[in-house]
């Protein structure tokens, strides 16, 4: 396994692979890698014939009251994991190799960016699509990996791809969670014991959600009202969103006949964690019980 710190030596390596008539995955990420990143790596490695992994804690994506600053970064273990799971290339750039100075150009997709995450968090949608684009430019992959339990950004990346012809699929890989349903993210280790535990209330009003649509409950404003009431019986747990949306355009629906997205943010402690179901229509849910 390869750590490249320059966009020339990465544009290069993947102009020899392409000419070698050998495939692209990429796996964006900002480190602090757990086991819902390497799911990602291994779906790339059995797709491709060559795996770049990108860490990169993007500036650009933080609010100036977030955490940039104490964003985890373990970068040595990050690439003993990926060199274990078959990584070729991992693309670890400077924030000044990234963004030179005296840039200005940005990609936002309009719409969609505002919505869930994008509300909450003004321009982080700004600059994920940037960051993304850039890589797309850097790393030509014929298949990018991302999670679901990133769904608002999957829909503003899937929109981004369609709007500017990017040449590239981008594959959506299923939530990893911790045995007691806890979807896995890097910011868990902000989790002390007690809010660890707090933090389950999520999966849990998830799975309501759930039971209630596999029995048949179709009125996405009722099955959102006992999600925000499960949400509510953890006083640790501070609601940002709950809300049920059309998992393309992120827009609210009324009803879940035809599918749907069922969205969740909330802050435990100072941490703020997300989490989604995906439904299929009355009496067919899935999202929670995804791999461990």
């Amino acid at each position: 396994m390869r750590v490249i710190r320059t966009i020339a030596e990465m544009q290069a390596i993947c102009r020899t692979v392409h000419r070698e008539d050998k495939t692209i995955g990429l796996v964006p990420t900002m480190g602090a890698l757990h086991a819902g990143h390497l799911s990602l790596v291994r779906s790339a490695r059995s797709q491709n014939d060559a795996v770049v992994v990108s860490i990169f804690v993007n500036p650009k994506q933080f609010g100036p009251n977030e955490d940039f600053g104490k964003y985890p970064r373990n970068f040595e273990q990050d690439c003993a994991m990926l060199d274990q799971t078959g990584v070729d290339f991992v693309f670890a750039p400077s924030a000044e190799e990234m963004y030179p100075e005296g840039g200005t150009t940005y990609v936002h997709v309009e719409g969609v960016s505002e919505k869930l995450d994008g509300r909450s968090r003004p321009g982080h949608f700004k600059g994920v699509t940037t960051v993304v684009a850039k890589l797309f430019h850097i790393i030509p992959a014929d298949h990018a990996y991302f999670g679901q339990k990133d769904a608002a950004q999957v829909a503003v990346l899937r929109k981004m791809v369609r709007d500017q012809n990017f040449d590239i699929e981008l594959v959506v890989c299923p939530i990893v969670r911790e045995k007691d349903g806890l979807a896995m993210s890097s910011r868990n280790a902000y989790l002390n014991e007690a809010e660890r535990k707090q933090a389950l209330v999520l999966h849990r009003a998830l799975l309501r959600i759930q039971t209630l649509a596999d029995t048949g409950e179709s009125n996405a404003a009722t099955l959102a009202q006992v999600g925000r009431e499960v949400i509510a019986e953890e006083p640790a747990a501070k609601l940002d969103y709950l809300e049920i949306v059309d998992s393309d355009t992120l827009d609210p629906i009324a009803d879940i006949g035809k599918g749907a997205l069922v969205a969740v943010a909330a802050s435990i402690g100072s941490t703020r964690l997300i989490d989604n179901l995906v439904l299929h229509g009355a009496g067919s849910a899935r999202g929670p019980q995804t791999s461990n």
